[in-house]
């Protein structure tokens, strides 16, 4: 079964077709993927070959895996993730790593909750970056903003599920508009980057199932950030930090885009595991900036 669907899966264009085959298995089975090499002579029964082959058709349907299974393991946290929210990606790892070197050089202001480092992230989907800060920095406070309701109802069943809802807020806000004026020690965004024309050439993949406000950024991919940018400045306390990621050769870019504001020191990039500079962050001039 696993050989047969592997073949199915390459002539149709999956990158990754035998791990397709094996978790699409695996779920049909009701099994760890690990069992599958335990016990490779196991002879599944009608009722699971069923499944398996129901599975199977979607994802020839060029259905992501992860909206199959419901669900993407994202650093140390595992999300439910559906066709409202954008499925995370590995290169946002490297966001989220920004994001905890930057609140953990960060001194507590006191003892108490409300001295606690306090973040933002804007456009959170799922919520993978606001619930990866709160899982991995235990003093952390995170409010966590989407325009899309049926993005936030998902995001706080991933908080609820991993015992995160006390420690992260959601708001339902285009961009900073329904925040508040509280400041911020940081704001930290992955917001939709794919320009006109790529997006247009996506795989189908991503361009039929995933959500296009969260990926489409028009005409160059950088309208959001002509508007984050900016806008951090309003409620990054002075010394904050802003760090964002970017797309593939946008990084130039949204330094520029930084550097126009005025308000922040001289921008840092990070590169991803695979070369790519991912991510550019800035600290908030003024005041404690260091």
């Amino acid at each position: 079964m696993l050989s047969q669907a592997t073949v199915s899966l390459r002539e149709n264009g999956s990158r990754s077709p035998r791990l397709d085959a094996e978790l699409l298995l695996a779920e049909a089975l009701g099994v760890g993927r690990a069992e599958l090499f335990r016990d490779p002579a196991r002879v599944p029964t009608h009722e699971e070959a069923a499944t398996f082959e129901v599975l199977l058709r979607r994802r020839l349907a060029h259905e992501p895996v992860a909206y199959i299974l419901g669900r993407r393991a994202f650093r140390t946290i595992e999300l439910e993730v559906t066709p409202e929210v954008l499925i995370p990606r590995p290169e946002t790892e490297t966001l989220v790593d920004v994001a905890l070197e930057a609140l953990r050089a960060m001194p507590l202001a006191g003892p108490g909750p409300e001295d606690e480092p306090l973040a933002l992230d804007v456009g959170t989907g799922s919520g993978c970056v606001a619930l990866a800060l709160a899982a991995e920095d235990p003093f952390v406070r995170v409010v966590a903003t989407d325009v899309e309701p049926a993005a936030l109802a998902v995001a706080r069943r991933n908080a609820a599920r991993l015992g995160l809802a006390r420690r992260v807020e959601f708001v339902l806000s285009d961009l900073f508009a329904d925040v508040g004026e509280r400041p911020f020690d940081l704001v930290v965004s992955n917001p939709p980057y794919i320009p006109a024309d790529e997006y247009a050439a996506l795989e189908p993949n991503v361009r039929e199932y995933e959500p296009r406000r969260a990926l489409h950024g028009g005409a160059d991919g950088l309208d959001l950030y002509r508007r984050l940018v900016p806008g951090a400045t309003l409620l990054l306390r002075p010394g904050g930090v802003l760090a964002l990621e970017v797309g593939v050769g946008q990084a130039g870019a949204v330094v520029d885009i930084v550097g126009a504001a005025g308000a922040y020191e001289p921008p840092g990039l990070r590169h991803d595991l695979s070369g790519v500079p991912r991510v550019v962050h800035a600290r908030r001039r003024g005041r404690g900036s260091g």
